[in-house]
């Protein structure tokens, strides 16, 4: 995945500085770099952006304010060549702010800043799924019975019906695999085109199968590139 950064200020020679930064990096593209904050905003409109790098003092419109009047908010980190401004960025929760002139090693630790709240944000949001997705109805004898995600070690597709394997025992309910994974959140990996399984279950795996404790389970033709990138990241 790469961030999607958009630079903002008046000096051509303050975006080209940011822009060879950027250049240095990887995980960054530069998707425009704007001498105005008019300018910013049509792309804003058109473009995801994932980060802003926006000088606080330009004429017309501030950064500040600009930032302020956005509706759909990118994280930004504000650039500024008065350190008086600072905390108008810090309040309107900055990233983090660059004095100008920006050296490449303090730039990195604004980007290093960005990445942590990307992670935090990341392992937030999977909390929340998990906790929004703990467990599921299924139909069993004229009775809905829950089953919780974490107990089930599999499922397979046995013609018209699905087997759910969990540590206590087995169901079997009629409904369609892709149905049934379509209810199931994302630790559930599909292996194969009559094989879904836990990967919080998985124990071992090769480019073959995956292994839960004794039990092998093959991983499709078709789906082993998905497999096994999504097991070894």
């Amino acid at each position: 995945m790469k961030y999607r950064c958009v630079i903002v200020d008046d000096e051509i020679l303050a975006r080209r500085l940011i822009q060879k930064h950027l250049a240095q990096l990887d995980d960054f593209e530069l998707v425009a770099s704007c001498a105005s904050a008019i300018e910013a905003s049509k792309i804003l409109k058109a473009e995801k952006v994932d980060l802003l790098f926006l000088d606080i003092e330009m004429p017309i419109l501030k950064g500040t304010e600009f930032f302020k009047n956005l509706i759909e908010k990118p994280k930004v980190i504000f650039t500024t060549a008065y350190r008086d401004f600072a905390l108008d960025g810090f309040e309107l929760n900055a990233v983090d702010y660059l004095l100008k002139p920006i050296s490449f090693a303090r730039f990195f630790k604004s980007i290093e800043k960005f990445l942590e709240y990307q992670k935090a944000m990341n392992t937030e949001a999977k909390l929340s799924e998990v906790v929004k997705s703990d467990f599921i109805f299924i139909r069993e004898d004229r009775k809905q019975v829950k089953l919780f995600f974490d107990d089930i070690l599999y499922v397979e597709s046995v013609k018209d019906y699905i087997k759910i394997v969990t540590e206590k025992g087995s169901h079997l309910i009629k409904q369609s695999l892709k149905s049934f994974e379509e209810t199931l959140d994302a630790r559930f990996l599909r292996t194969h085109r009559s094989y879904i399984v836990n990967s919080h279950k998985i124990t071992a795996y090769t480019k073959q199968d995956v292994e839960i404790g004794k039990l092998e389970l093959p991983i499709g033709d078709s789906y082993r590139s998905i497999v096994l990138e999504f097991l070894e990241n």
